[in-house]
């Protein structure tokens, strides 16, 4: 496989979790009612630390998520998801547009990107296991590969969110706080419905 292939085979792997709806497709739909279409790269950047790190780790010899983790690790993150699910749930009853703004932009959606990867059970579990011998893989073609594949991976995220959150600023005029609201119980939904995915699982292994 060239070099091209490699950076063409990163953005299609990473296209196909980028669009899978998930707490970072989240961060950035709320994200881009307060800043604007700049938030999808903002999250995007606060996702590529998390995966930076990640990428270092398995460069550096840890190829394998151990499987004797994974329980505690969907335990975690499961929690995690169904918490901030709650207190959106919680928060939406009672948001505004207007009010909500400065609270958003304190919080910030680079901070966001990476929290919501960081707490996500399938991100670790996936960069672990099938992302580290994707990544191994390509790294046949020396530093050279590991760079194509790990470009194309983070053009898909940046290319998806980025475009998220310019359909969501251009919409944002006709948005009411009846409208906001729902945003948020649709999003704090997900959210639970994501934890339970994880924790579920983890309970009766």
């Amino acid at each position: 496989m060239s070099i091209p292939e490699l950076a063409f085979m990163g953005f299609v792997i990473g296209l196909t979790g980028a669009l899978a709806p998930g707490p970072t497709l989240i961060a950035t739909i709320r994200s881009a009612l307060h800043t604007g279409w700049t938030a999808g790269p903002k999250v995007t950047f606060g996702h590529i630390i998390t995966e930076a790190a990640i990428i270092v780790l398995i460069v550096a010899g840890i190829s394998s998520f151990p499987s004797t983790l994974q329980p505690a690790i969907s335990m975690l993150g499961g929690t995690a998801l169904v918490l901030f699910g709650g207190m959106t749930l919680s928060g939406a009853r009672r948001a505004s547009f207007s009010t909500d703004i400065s609270m958003e932009r304190l919080s910030g959606p680079v901070i966001a990107g990476f929290v919501t990867s960081v707490t996500n059970p399938y991100f670790w579990i996936w960069w672990f296991s099938v992302g580290s011998a994707l990544l191994l893989s390509s790294m046949s073609h020396g530093i050279a590969g590991l760079v194509a594949f790990t470009a194309g991976h983070w053009a898909s995220d940046l290319g998806w969110f980025t475009a998220v959150s310019v359909s969501i600023h251009h919409s944002k005029a006709m948005l009411s706080d009846r409208m906001y609201r729902g945003i948020l119980l649709l999003c704090g939904m997900i959210l639970i419905i994501f934890g339970f995915w994880f924790l579920i699982p983890a309970l009766i292994s």
